[in-house]
């Protein structure tokens, strides 16, 4: 697992450009129904809130380093998506997207370094927004559309609950509840199981030897729920294994067992 520098840009993301009622008054959104380069990514960043909706179908995991980030995995080796196809369309209809997808290729963002004000950014080489002759568009008579105002919203609730989360890996560090995560997986035929590094999970003894009133306080703020929602979710790592498997996209039988879950922040 590796972490981004901070000049890098977030996952999915090629370029970052401010959105304006002068430079993109005659832009419009086109629906993008695939996402050929999502069947490429296996890991992005989700949020607290998110938790219990993805703990039954996708393992949730915590980043390498001291700034650990939540991430779901949709895939255990890289470049491995077993809910998305090789075109970029859903493999299920009722899979859950993680709303980090569904805000691309917006996001709100900081101009300046120096500044606190964010602005609506979005990705230019994303092939659902231009200057196209249909589509929705984002401006009318300079103002913003329905449209834009509800995409600016979505990236808001998105920037709050990326704060609240932050707030929750803050107290995880302070309580020292991470730990380096490893997951065995044993195949029929292969002599030693695949061992998968290179993420952190709760230390589940730690949890058990914490005092009452610690537990008691992590149970009133909502904490407590979220840890066992990802202690529950890394049962799903062995379904990931079998998903990619029968997709044909997994390690082959005789290959090297150490395995590390490749995540980028």
């Amino acid at each position: 697992m590796a972490s981004a520098p901070q000049n890098q840009l977030p996952i999915l993301y090629n370029d970052l450009m401010p959105l304006s009622s002068v430079d993109h008054a005659d832009y419009r959104i086109r629906p993008a129904e695939k996402l050929p380069f999502l069947g490429k990514v296996h890991a992005v960043p989700v949020t607290v809130e998110e938790f219990p909706l993805i703990q039954r179908r996708m393992p949730i995991v915590f980043s390498d380093g001291d700034d650990a980030i939540p991430l779901v995995l949709m895939g255990l080796n890289e470049g491995v998506n077993t809910f998305i196809d090789e075109e970029g369309a859903l493999v299920e209809q009722d899979v859950y997207v993680p709303a980090y997808i569904r805000r691309y290729p917006y996001m709100l963002a900081r101009l300046r370094p120096d500044s606190e004000e964010m602005s609506l950014c979005f990705d230019p080489s994303a092939e659902s927004i231009g200057a196209f002759p249909d589509g929705e568009a984002l401006f009318a008579d300079g103002q913003p559309t329905d449209l834009t105002k509800n995409i600016l919203q979505f990236a808001e609730q998105f920037e709050q609950a990326g704060q609240r989360t932050g707030q929750f890996m803050k107290e995880l560090r302070d309580a020292e509840l991470l730990m380096a995560g490893e997951v065995s997986i044993t195949v029929p035929g292969q002599e030693q199981p695949f061992v998968y590094r290179g993420f952190q999970m709760v230390n589940e003894e730690k949890l058990r030897d914490m005092r009452g009133d610690q537990l008691r306080k992590m149970n009133q703020n909502g904490m407590l729920p979220l840890i066992y929602a990802h202690l529950m979710s890394l049962s799903q790592m062995s379904e990931i294994f079998n998903r990619q498997q029968r997709q044909g996209k997994g390690p082959q039988v005789g290959a090297p067992q150490a395995q590390s879950v490749e995540t980028v922040q």
